[in-house]
């Protein structure tokens, strides 16, 4: 076998998160030849998704670094029915960091451009509900257009005005910035009730939509209004009812495997099990010398580093359960406009102060994305809960009381927690902790692409992303050479 440091390489990546996926899959049709390593045996750095077996191999190596704090349980109940118990480990594939997609992202739209889209399945994500910690318990779906909001006896006439106001205002917030720019760094609570005269209930409704972990006061108007437009003037445009997907079997770790089966298809090279441990640029030969942890060095004209953790103010560390639950939950799956598609997602907001713990106080929002046997993620009968929120010391009750209030409020009372992995994510750069996946990603992709492309890049003879059908494949074959 040659050895790679036989060949010179263009362009040398180090990790197969999503970020660095896509600029493989960028480059795939560039004829440059392309290094792709990750230290991990798995593809997907941050965004992996593993089977049951996976976790067990991956758990006792988790406790420092991105993941930390891991906590693994599972449920030892002798049982007769098969939706009560774990089913064998294959049949459950779980994200480390679970994602919604909105419609307007331009993420799909550069899938589809590039080909790839082909390998893969979206699902729609449906009703959002939101928790009411006040008198009995419950959740309520949160209004999905006008007439949603005119159908709800919940919200007074004064109250409905005021909203439909807003809701009017926010889908096209830019073109008006003579009423918000003043307020830009205020608090979005603030605003809602200054600007708008929104009560308490509705500016968490709004808030909700903006899928921040902060708490309200920390989440200011000028971050707020773009995420609660993107939100709003998503739903539709893939069809009635829901504004986002996600990608079945494992959401961004399916995209990561897609994008890396394309740059290996154009020829790039992949190693798992070996990272960088050293990079040192050679600016008088413009070349990075590159040692690997297997004993090799290799040379490379760009050096794509694995990002690491962020530093400094942006840096924040995310707590999550993933939990699989001996239920479908179906109530929270029920089609709330007609015409819709069945939903495979639905979103659960609790937020801050809305969980009641003696040990804790909930100042930050929980979010559980709730994920039916539809995703392709555990079997049917069963369904698998994601739940985040901002780390703090006592955030595995919180997490704990927002999956226990959550079944708690559906009509499944039966259901229990077959099994729960807690731990903490430390942000990374390329992998932002956020529920949604954020188009700067792809910016950052496309800079990164211009630097290895150069002048192709530069003077537009290379477009980014835009692919042609390769010559003598059948565009309906499902295979890898598709790309």
């Amino acid at each position: 076998m040659e050895s790679l440091s036989d060949t010179k390489w263009d362009v040398v990546i180090s990790g197969t998160g999503l970020q660095h996926s896509l600029l493989a899959l960028a480059l795939s049709r560039s004829d440059k030849k392309i290094l792709h390593v990750d230290h991990n045996e798995y593809y997907g750095g941050a965004e992996a998704a593993f089977s049951l077996q996976e976790v067990d191999e991956w758990h006792p190596d988790s406790s420092t670094g991105t993941f930390q704090n891991v906590t693994l349980w599972k449920d030892d109940a002798d049982t007769s029915s098969q939706s009560n118990k774990l089913s064998f480990s294959r049949a459950y594939t779980l994200t480390l960091s679970p994602q919604i997609i909105y419609t307007k992202s331009k993420l799909l739209g550069q899938l589809v451009s590039s080909k790839v889209y082909r390998q893969l399945e979206f699902q729609a994500v449906g009703n959002w509900w939101i928790y009411n910690g006040e008198g009995p318990p419950l959740l309520k779906r949160l209004p999905n257009g006008r007439e949603d909001i005119f159908r709800d006896q919940g919200i007074d006439n004064r109250a409905k005005r005021s909203l439909m106001k807003f809701l009017k205002f926010v889908v096209d917030f830019e073109n008006q910035p003579e009423l918000w720019e003043a307020d830009s760094e205020c608090s979005l609570q603030d605003f809602l009730s200054s600007r708008f005269q929104l009560p308490p209930h509705l500016q968490s409704i709004i808030t909700a939509l903006t899928l921040s972990l902060d708490t309200p006061g920390r989440t200011i108007v000028k971050w707020a209004l773009p995420r609660i437009s993107r939100h709003l003037t998503s739903i539709g445009v893939f069809g009635p009812g829901f504004g986002a997907v996600i990608p079945k079997w494992g959401g961004g770790a399916e995209i990561a495997q897609v994008a890396c089966r394309a740059g290996a298809v154009g020829g790039g090279v992949y190693v798992l099990g070996t990272g960088v441990t050293n990079a040192v640029d050679d600016r008088d030969k413009e070349r990075w010398r590159i040692e690997l942890s297997n004993g090799e060095t290799v040379g490379t004209k760009h050096y794509i580093p694995h990002s690491g953790s962020a530093n400094g103010s942006n840096s924040r560390m995310v707590s999550k359960t993933i939990a699989v639950v001996s239920s479908t939950l179906s109530s929270l799956f029920v089609n709330s406009t007609e015409g819709s598609p069945l939903a495979a997602v639905s979103v659960v907001v609790f937020p801050s102060g809305t969980l009641h713990l003696e040990e804790a106080t909930q100042d930050c929002p929980v979010y559980v994305m709730v994920h039916s046997s539809e995703t392709g993620e555990c079997p049917a009968g069963q369904c698998v809960l994601y739940a985040t929120t901002l780390y703090s010391a006592t955030s595995k009750p919180i997490l704990d009381a927002a999956l226990s209030s959550l079944i708690k409020s559906t009509e499944c009372s039966d259901a229990r927690l077959l099994y729960t992995l807690y731990y903490d994510q430390q942000e990374d750069i390329s992998s932002p902790c956020d529920l949604a996946f954020d188009d700067r990603i792809l910016e950052n992709v496309e800079e990164q692409w211009k630097e290895a492309m150069g002048s192709e890049g530069a003077d537009g003879s290379s477009l980014f992303m835009q692919f042609e059908e390769r010559r003598g494949i059948n565009p309906d074959d499902d295979n890898d050479d598709d790309y």
